[in-house]
């Protein structure tokens, strides 16, 4: 366990020595403290990341991958300790961490082989006297900001690119999770990233606006890339304004999940548990918003209703937990009053609707994996993400009114519908405005896929190809008289 800034090749305390609380949501007991990192932490990063840049940027693309395979192969040696801490620190049953911890891994392994891909362009120039050339070039420093609910993937899959392409890195994690975003640093720092390419500081909820304006406000720092809520979004994008920085913003969301009236109600149940309970709902592209077409609603929701209310809710440590503890009370607060405002507004819990206190689930974070049925527009959750184990379903009658339902968010993150349908399944995946679809499928993410949004959700792309060209810039050479 890590606890320490590691800036410029070493692990060290913040300047001014303080530290904050890391608490297992759980039970709310203390695991530990980390280095709260501030304002002078965040320059000597910055300043390690900048000198480091020329050397790292110089390496070749083969250089950079065997160094990022060989953290790879730490991450899957340490599976089980990575895991367990993830558990620890985030709530979430073990199993879903391991699979995290796997998923990490392979965001690691798709940069590393892509990015000796990252090739530029010879264009045929309309002079025989001249030759014109594409060259792709690291955009420079990068500044990370990476959020609590996969403290694992969210590190792998913003750091590895940026490696990668020949970036040097400032990360900030979580203030709730930042154990196992430093285990990873210390794995590369294992795996033979040099001193000063990769640096992180950890810091608490009241410091990480002065960490991260530090970032913000240093010309040196040629790119953000930030996932979090849309009004943090809002403030990187204004902040970085000054020093006109590339961003990529993975921000929040509000994903309708539709069910026709010629889908495969089981599917469409194993499409939704799959994509909602995750993390106890607690996934930027968890659905929020749950559309059931009237012909085939109250059929849908007796077979939801019967998974939901079957799903065993208590601490990673209960090797039968399948929904863990919410991350902190903010958000079960949060939780409790949507559902509350549904409630009153002629809602009805089919299923849960409550905050849980069994013996097995002992601590104040938890809350029952809920189905509402009901739904109307003028609802909290309907207009915020709940970012829980909630789902509200919402009736309809017509493709033409539940696309105007879905598309009718600020947000466009995620979207899914279920349709056997091929003529609809095309009309809809069209006319729905996100920037991931899932088509009779509730798990849509993958290391080969690019991942974000529109609208107000954001913009960039992580994973794929695409999710290194975030981290490139594109350099045109113009060769003459040659002839």
């Amino acid at each position: 366990m890590q606890t320490l800034n590691y800036i410029a090749g070493r692990w060290q305390a913040a300047q001014d020595g303080r530290q904050f609380e890391v608490r297992n949501p759980a039970d709310d007991s203390l695991i530990t403290l980390a280095a709260d990192g501030g304002a002078a932490d965040a320059r000597l990063a910055a300043d390690a990341a900048a000198v480091a840049l020329p050397a790292w940027k110089a390496r070749s693309p083969r250089d950079r991958c065997l160094i990022l395979k060989k953290w790879q192969a730490l991450i899957e040696r340490d599976v089980e300790p990575l895991a367990e801490l993830i558990s620890r620190e985030q709530g979430k049953p073990l199993a879903e961490s391991r699979g995290e911890i796997a998923y990490s891994a392979g965001y690691v392994e798709w940069f590393a082989e892509e990015g000796v891909r990252a090739h530029g362009e010879i264009i045929a120039a309309p002079v025989s006297s001249k030759r014109y050339l594409v060259l792709r070039e690291a955009v420079g420093v990068v500044a990370v900001v990476t959020p609590w609910n996969f403290p694992a993937a969210m590190i792998a899959r913003k750091i590895a690119p940026a490696l990668a392409a020949g970036c040097t890195v400032v990360a900030k994690p979580a203030e709730d999770t930042p154990l196992t975003s430093l285990a990873l640093v210390k794995l590369a720092e294992e795996a033979g990233v040099p001193a000063g390419v990769l640096n992180i500081v950890p810091a608490s909820r009241d410091r990480t606006p002065e960490v991260v304006g530090e970032w913000l406000r240093d010309g040196r720092v040629r790119k953000v890339s930030f996932t979090g809520s849309t009004a943090v979004g809002k403030i990187l994008a204004r902040e970085s304004a000054g020093t006109v920085k590339k961003l990529s913003l993975e921000l929040g969301g509000n994903a309708p999940f539709i069910v026709f009236e010629d889908a495969d109600l089981d599917a469409a149940v194993e499409g939704l548990m799959a994509a909602k309970f995750r993390n106890g709902g607690q996934t930027c592209v968890s659905p929020n918003r749950v559309f059931a077409h009237e012909s085939v609603h109250d059929r849908f929701v007796d077979k939801l209703a019967a998974r939901v209310g079957a799903l065993r809710v208590g601490p990673a440590s209960w090797a039968e937990a399948e929904i863990g503890p919410m991350i902190n009370g903010r958000a079960v607060d949060k939780i409790e009053r949507h559902v509350n405002d549904a409630v009153a507004k002629g809602a009805k819990a089919v299923v849960g609707g409550s905050r849980v206190r069994t013996d097995v689930a002992n601590g104040p974070n938890y809350y029952a994996p809920t189905v509402l049925t009901g739904a109307t527009p003028d609802m909290e959750l309907s207009c915020e993400e709940t970012f829980g184990p909630v789902v509200p379903i919402f009736r309809f009658s017509t493709e033409e009114e539940v696309i105007a339902q879905a598309n009718d968010t600020p947000f466009g993150l995620a979207g899914y519908f279920f349709s056997n349908n091929i003529k609809r399944v095309w009309r809809v995946a069209s006319a729905l405005e996100t920037g991931l679809v899932g088509i009779n499928e509730g798990a849509i993410a993958a290391q080969a896929a690019p991942f974000g949004g529109v609208k107000e959700s954001g913009y960039g792309r992580e994973g794929s190809h695409w999710g290194l060209d975030e981290y490139l810039h594109t350099k045109y050479l113009c060769q003459g008289n040659l002839t």
